[in-house]
């Protein structure tokens, strides 16, 4: 088990900001409200394959875990 400071620093470097961060982002998204979590998590994807595009593999790397996160914590969760 983590302490709260080694999950800070794991999110950071898993998805480049908090997982509450994340979750803000997210919740407060217009294309969440409007399209759902699914297109939000598509938008991301295609984040990713630009900053492939463009050599940022580490930004890429961020950005499909957050993609990741979204699909697992409100895509997957609604297919139950």
């Amino acid at each position: 088990m983590r302490t709260a400071t080694e999950q800070q620093a794991w999110e950071q470097q898993c998805y480049g900001c908090s997982a509450a961060e994340l979750r803000a982002s997210v919740e407060g998204s217009i294309t969440a409200r409007l399209s759902g979590y699914g297109m939000v998590a598509m938008s991301m994807l295609s984040d990713a394959q630009e900053e492939l595009a463009r050599n940022m593999n580490e930004q890429a790397r961020q950005t499909i875990n957050r993609a990741k996160w979204v699909i697992g914590t409100y895509v997957m969760k609604r297919e139950d």
